[in-house]
């Protein structure tokens, strides 16, 4: 499995509506901005994490977009899955080996299952102490 640009920037979209939650709805000119990437780009993001319910839009002068979701409930799966689709490399039934890609998926859901935007949060937001 490949993880592309597009997920990279889900990631960091969501991780940005989590830590602005208590702001309301955000424009994605202000995301935008800290985050440093295209509003374009962002523009073409959007819609495969409001379709998956991650986020919520909402139109007009007061507009935006909000976390959906609990930071604690939105792991990595949720977003990986949201914009790369499924794990299996194959949707074909018939396969003989569609387990091989079925396990694979169980173990990638496994490893990562428990990774969410509070934990990400948390991570990111930790001070290390270094001591010389």
């Amino acid at each position: 499995m490949r993880i592309t640009s597009k997920s990279d920037c889900a990631l960091k979209i969501l991780v940005d509506l989590a830590e602005h939650r208590e702001s309301g709805y955000i424009s994605l000119a202000d995301i935008s901005k800290r985050m440093n990437i295209s509003k374009k780009y962002l523009e073409q993001i959007v819609p495969m994490l409001t379709k998956s319910g991650l986020i919520q839009a909402n139109r007009g002068s007061r507009g935006g977009y909000v976390l959906n979701v609990p930071p604690e409930r939105c792991t990595l799966i949720d977003i990986l899955k949201a914009t790369e689709g499924n794990f299996s490399s194959t949707d074909e039934n018939d396969d003989d080996l569609q387990f091989v890609w079925q396990d694979m998926e169980k173990a990638i859901e496994k490893a990562i299952g428990d990774i969410n935007l509070q934990y990400i949060i948390e991570r990111r937001n930790q001070s290390y102490t270094y001591y010389i």
